[in-house]
């Protein structure tokens, strides 16, 4: 009898308008809970898509070591033929040299003479002198290959260095 009695009570409780208050309720509760993460969410950062700058140093890849050729007989020649190897400190074709400006760098050109474009090279840097002499601008110009970079620079801030 005692369920009987708590079960008609619910039903008294639970009347169709009571229903539809709660349904009201809860719809708006929804709706202003949605309302409130929709407005008051932080807004997503803008990428900025502008032109962005990179460098690109292109290494060139390692190669091969070639094979030796067989050696070839030469006849001699009676006349004695000037040595090709500079004297120590002389800077010639095959030399490695190194800038030598008291730490203000070189500049090293496109071409010989004063008016080409450069890049500034460090007293520190090793080069190998691969053309020249060449007269420009009332300077004597050696053209220096690195290992990253290559140009002209003038003989007089170069020092050659001993093997």
């Amino acid at each position: 009898m005692q369920k009987l009695k708590i079960a008609f009570e619910m039903k008294r409780i639970l009347t169709p308008k009571v229903f539809i208050a709660a349904l009201v309720i809860a719809s708006m509760l929804l709706c202003s809970s949605l309302a409130y993460i929709l407005l008051e969410r932080p807004v997503a950062a803008r990428l900025d898509l502008a032109a962005a700058t990179s460098v690109l140093t292109i290494i060139p890849a390692p190669t091969s070591t070639p094979r030796p050729l067989p050696p070839t007989l030469t006849p001699l020649s009676s006349t004695p033929m000037p040595s090709p190897t500079p004297a120590p400190g002389q800077i010639a074709i095959g030399v490695y040299v190194q800038p030598s400006t008291g730490g203000e760098g070189l500049r090293v050109h496109t071409e010989p003479g004063l008016s080409a474009d450069f890049f500034p090279a460090l007293d520190s840097e090793v080069f190998l002198v691969t053309k020249g002499p060449e007269e420009a601008d009332g300077y004597t110009w050696w053209y220096l290959t690195g290992p990253y970079r290559s140009g002209w620079a003038v003989q007089d801030y170069l020092t050659a260095i001993s093997q």
